[in-house]
């Protein structure tokens, strides 16, 4: 486990002999890891402002049903005439925000980031392993992107089933307005955009296997590098199965098979399909769409960690222990996609099978939180940004992690299964955790992306105002849920049994609009930064990791000379003997110093 490949020679000439680039070479077809991190961030920032404000508009329409609304009318056009917003386009935006935020935002928004500009820096290699596929990676990224947009303009409407696309409502093109050509363009898109994660996924496993420096063993890297690696092998496994549902849905579609069809009626008509079964699809998608929640959190995980062991002064506390439940909840992820299924006529006993392993997958996930709180009990911290995104990302993940506790029971699950209750865990859970480990990174590497600071006052006004908005809305939707209040519908106003929770919906609404405008302190924050930013220094944060060593100026191999070699663990934080309260990693061990792995 701890080979690694010598990519020292003619380190010290290096930049001498690399090609001159120009600007498109440099800043727009890049093989320069760091270039690429960067292309992924303001793609996926640009992504999740359109998905931020579908969820603002959908959420007015819920609290205020029926009301003509001047912003509905601005951006729906003829999809809310009079200001009034059309049933069909409420569940459309709904789709295409999640398929946005989970697929385009937290997939490779936040572990395109990341897993680009952390790996090579960390292990102490010059780029990946292939910088042409990485290349080739951003720009199929890239391209499912601009078709996802473009399918919002076509005439039918947008693909309308729902993030999760079922069949028989998705693989009839004829069943909705919201089924037809918004919905090709949907697959189209998927189809794309896992292709550029399964070329990213491969490239980042070899790069961290094969070209570590001289003694960077797999017991030195740092949790970032581990959770980008499981992650990035996740990917490789659960990614083609979707591949493969969309593919057979295309042919549903289109070539008049039946792989997710059977006995179709249509305004009394028969339609000819048989023998198919919309709950296969539901197999296959789910088996990518819980370890897809994994490879959404565990990249925030990694960073979370980094950020705590460098701003509370201490090493990370269970070094070997977060490798394990790492690598437990890793495994455990592909084994328990059927708890999303427990209503679809799953045999019981099937049921407890899968109830028994999403409950087994709380254990490693308990290590995590209480490794988290004990490296921040009694250590010296350091409460910028950064940190405070990653204390909030600890409560965010406890909280809705408890009421997974609920939902993977399968006799429980029933009572709340498709209400608002289901919203309000995987938001918190995986969607706010993610951001927050997501901003909490920018956070603390913006430096070494731009070489310049992000405004500190800014970002505690940031921190704080998403952090009161976030669990303004998904708090109370706990409740509402566990009132019955059912998900994806356009008004609840048809229903007496829920008028006593319009205001709730008023609250939750109120929250959501202040949360979501106050991403523009963030926005102006982040690029205002990239041009008036305060200088940074070549390790502002006095971490251990190699990628401080590198220059604050941006060269095309990250080290000018020879590239460090390693010599201690990534959590050499307060080690007595010392003079500083950090050692890094290239810094050699005197006699008689012992190597701490906790």
């Amino acid at each position: 486990m701890s080979a690694t490949i010598d990519t020292h020679s003619h380190d010290d000439d290096h930049d001498v002999h690399h090609h001159k680039e120009t600007f498109v070479t440099k800043y727009i077809f890049s093989q320069d890891h760091k270039m690429i991190a960067k292309q992924y961030l303001i793609t996926g920032t640009i992504m999740g402002v359109i998905g931020v404000l579908m969820s603002i508009m959908f959420r007015m329409q819920i609290a205020w049903p029926e009301q003509p609304n001047v912003l509905f009318e601005a951006l729906l056009g003829k999809w809310a005439p009079d200001g009034v917003m059309d049933a069909d386009i409420y569940l459309a935006l709904v789709t295409i925000h999640g398929t946005i935020m989970v697929f385009f935002v937290l997939t490779a928004g936040l572990s395109g980031t990341f897993s680009n500009l952390l790996i090579p820096l960390q292990i102490g290699a010059r780029d990946m392993a292939s910088g042409f596929l990485n290349m080739v990676s951003y720009w199929l990224f890239f391209v499912s992107c601009v078709i996802m947009i473009l399918s919002l303009f076509v005439e039918a409407g947008p693909a309308a089933a729902g993030w999760t696309i079922y069949p028989p409502l998705s693989a009839l093109p004829m069943a909705s307005g919201g089924s037809g050509m918004g919905m090709t363009l949907w697959l189209v898109s998927m189809a794309i955009f896992i292709a550029s994660s399964l070329l990213g996924s491969l490239n980042y496993i070899v790069t961290i296997i094969n070209l570590r420096t001289k003694g960077m063993s797999m017991t030195r890297l740092p949790l970032t590098i581990w959770t980008f690696f499981v992650t990035a092998i996740l990917g490789v496994v659960s990614f083609p199965v979707l591949l493969s549902a969309a593919l057979l849905l295309i042919m549903d579609r289109s070539f008049g098979t039946s792989f997710f069809l059977s006995d179709i009626f249509i305004q009394g008509e028969v339609l000819h399909y048989q023998g198919g079964s919309p709950v296969l699809f539901e197999h296959l998608f789910w088996f990518l769409g819980h370890p897809e929640v994994y490879i959404v959190i565990l990249p925030a995980m990694g960073l979370v960690s980094e950020i705590m062991a460098s701003s509370s002064r201490k090493p990370i506390f269970g070094y070997r222990a977060m490798i394990a439940s790492i690598l437990a909840i890793g495994f455990l992820s592909t084994i328990v996609w059927g708890h999303h299924m427990f209503i679809s006529g799953m045999n019981p006993f099937l049921g407890s099978v899968f109830t028994f392993t999403t409950l087994l997958i709380a254990i490693p996930s308990a290590v995590k939180a209480f490794n988290w709180i004990t490296t921040l009990w009694k250590g010296n911290l350091q409460l910028n940004p950064a940190m405070l995104f990653s204390i909030g990302f600890v409560s965010t993940f406890i909280t809705g992690g408890l009421t997974g506790i609920i939902l993977g029971d399968s006799a429980l699950d029933i009572n709340v299964h498709d209400t608002y209750f289901v919203i309000a865990h995987f938001h918190l859970v995986m969607g706010i955790s993610a951001l927050y480990g997501m901003f909490a990174g920018i956070y603390h590497w913006y430096p070494r992306m731009f070489g310049r600071m992000l405004n500190k006052n800014l970002g505690y006004i940031h921190f704080w105002i998403t952090a009161i908005c976030a669990y303004g809305v998904f708090f109370p939707m706990h409740f509402i849920g566990m009132a019955g209040l059912p998900r994806r519908y356009y008004t609840n106003s048809n229903f007496p049994l829920f008028d006593d929770l319009a205001n709730a919906n008023v609250v939750i609404t109120v929250f959501a609009i202040i949360g979501g405008v106050a991403q523009i302190i963030y926005l102006y924050n982040f690029f205002s930064s990239i041009f008036f930013g305060k200088k940074a220094e070549q390790n502002p944060w006095r971490s251990t990791t190699l990628e401080w060593t590198a220059p604050v100026k941006h060269i095309h191999g990250n080290w000018p000379g020879a590239i460090p070699h390693v010599y201690r663990w990534s959590y050499d934080y307060s080690k007595p003997g010392h003079d500083d309260d950090f050692v890094p990693q290239n810094v050699p061990m005197f006699e008689g110093e012992e190597e701490l792995q906790h």
